[in-house]
């Protein structure tokens, strides 16, 4: 029998979805298929040893024993600090200071760019060392030009800020280039025309900057809402996990973690992660809804 992919018409029809084919047995098998089971498994009660068969239906009982659980309270609380304490700064350090590179640096301006960008695309376990060095207490060079011997890991009321810190710098320069993106489509004939009827650098700043980066700005603080309340790499690599300071800075991508591979319930853990899911949903919305439809509609297209 004569295949009916012969037929030069017919191949020159099917020739695309086989040229696309492998994209979405990839994307089926290592991203629908896990998203499914995992609102699957938030439903269930499930020891991964035991296999499958072990699997018990208990509907929404992960999402009651979640949300009344301390534990992730706490760790809800946590993950909401980070975001405002090192997700806000970023922000505001970060458009001025894009805002100054572009104005001012000519000829280093990509030098200067780099030298931000480079702790972003840093391996996190580098950067646990360099910054577990930073803060030691006996040789650490911030206790050093502070004169104190603070254990700034090892106690509770510093190590949520050094994390925080680390958080800002890492991450300070991704938002830079964001906003350096925004900044050189503006026509500079607009600063120019003002800088002729009298506007200050700060007037040109509010007036000009402002609201033509505005669609960058909604991008860039979406990035970052997503980004801080899925924050896990930074305190559990800095904080040893025998120590007594990580409920302190332990976040609900920690908690879920330790649900699932320390105490191998990996049905809360999945109703935890879809919790958690809806919260940064809720939150990308509210801020939608702040920067309003023309700020955020021409980004989001």
């Amino acid at each position: 029998m004569r295949s009916p992919f012969l037929n030069p018409q017919r191949a020159r029809r099917w020739a695309p979805y086989l040229f696309i084919a492998p994209f979405f047995a990839l994307f089926a098998t290592f991203g629908l298929f896990p998203l499914l089971f995992s609102i699957w498994l938030s439903l269930h009660q499930w020891e991964a040893a035991s296999g499958l068969a072990s699997m018990r239906w208990v509907g929404l009982d992960n999402y009651v024993y979640a949300i009344t659980d301390p534990w992730f309270t706490k760790s809800l609380a946590n993950t909401l600090w980070y975001a405002v304490v090192s997700g806000v700064p970023q922000h505001l350090v970060a458009l001025p200071l894009a805002f100054f590179i572009h104005s001012t640096l000519k000829k280093s301006r990509n030098a200067v760019i780099g030298a931000y960008f480079v702790p972003y695309i840093t391996s996190s376990v580098a950067i646990a060392l360099i910054f577990s060095t930073l803060f030691s207490r006996e040789a650490g060079i911030v206790n050093q030009l502070i004169g104190q011997p603070i254990d700034w890991l090892g106690r509770a009321d510093t190590a949520r800020p050094a994390i925080a810190f680390v958080v800002f710098w890492r991450y300070l320069g991704w938002n830079i280039v964001l906003y350096l993106s925004a900044l050189q489509v503006i026509d500079p004939a607009l600063y120019e025309a003002a800088a002729l009827d009298g506007a200050s650098r700060w007037q040109q700043f509010r007036h000009i900057t402002l609201p033509l980066v505005r669609p960058m700005m909604y991008f860039a603080i979406t990035l970052t809402i997503i980004g801080n309340l899925q924050l896990f790499e930074e305190p559990f690599i800095l904080v040893p996990s025998d120590s007594g300071v990580v409920p302190s800075v332990m976040t609900t991508a920690m908690f879920m973690y330790r649900l699932a591979f320390a105490d191998g319930d990996f049905g809360t853990a999945s109703a935890v992660s879809w919790l958690l899911f809806l919260l940064i949903g809720a939150l990308a919305w509210g801020n939608a809804r702040l920067f309003g439809r023309q700020g955020g509609g021409d980004v989001a297209r």
